[in-house]
């Protein structure tokens, strides 16, 4: 029996080698990568990949995210009442899938957070069903405007905003401008000297290495989001949902 089962483990253990190998370069290379801005300005590229609206805005369709509140539902919600505000003609349609009956939903949530910032409540409408772009974007056309193709003004995080464009163009909308939802960084100096705070003198004092103490840490996360949706566009691509 252990002579039928020793090529078995051999391939198992070829097999295991070389995904460890496969992790670590990534990892390596991942670690590299934090050192430069590259991560930032594939991410920002994204962002800035939809083209600009030539009129205004007749619709402006504010893609939901993780839900409310999260980090991307709020500011998104932020962008998307500025949007509303400055183009008060506009219908606006809160895209995520919930309960649009429900005041606690995560979609009504987004909806009261822009009724707080001053947008009337007899423009938002709701696209609930939809779980991911191609779905919302086919939902958006089909129940809202299924003769027509009105200027459309999309909200979303920077990394979604190339494949929302696209989804949304492909599912029949021929002018899809989009609004990324960068965040800004704090305007205030975040250096500190240790020894005035007291602490182990020994340990050194990263106090003034911003790099190290937000800069690498942050970059690591965009090429996450980065990757996870160059994965998605090429997935999208293969479907013909772009």
């Amino acid at each position: 029996m252990w002579i039928f089962l020793q090529p078995l483990r051999i391939w198992v253990r070829k097999t295991l080698k070389t995904i460890s190998l496969i992790i670590g370069s990534v990892g390596l290379v991942m670690v590299l990568l934090s050192f430069t801005t590259l991560p930032f300005w594939a991410n920002y590229q994204l962002g800035i990949s939809a083209k600009t609206l030539e009129e205004a805005p007749e619709v402006i369709v504010i893609m939901g995210g993780s839900g409310m509140p999260s980090p991307n539902g709020l500011i998104r919600t932020y962008y998307g009442a500025a949007a509303a505000l400055q183009f008060p003609e506009a219908r606006v349609i809160i895209a995520l899938p919930g309960d649009s009956l429900d005041p606690h939903s995560s979609l009504r949530m987004m909806g009261q957070e822009l009724i707080m910032r001053g947008v009337d409540s007899t423009r938002i409408c709701y696209e609930s069903e939809g779980t991911n772009t191609r779905w919302e974007a086919l939902n958006v056309k089909r129940r809202f405007f299924p003769t027509s193709s009105p200027v459309l003004l999309l909200v979303s995080s920077p990394s979604h905003m190339y494949r929302s464009v696209k989804t949304f163009e492909r599912a029949g909308f021929h002018q899809v401008g989009g609004l990324p939802s960068f965040g800004r960084a704090n305007e205030s100096s975040l250096i500190f000297d240790a020894e005035l705070l007291g602490g182990d003198s020994s340990m050194p004092d990263v106090g003034s290495n911003l790099s190290f103490r937000y800069k690498i840490w942050t970059r690591l996360h965009l090429q996450i989001t980065v990757l996870r949706e160059y994965f998605a566009i090429g997935y999208y691509w293969l479907m013909g949902w772009i």
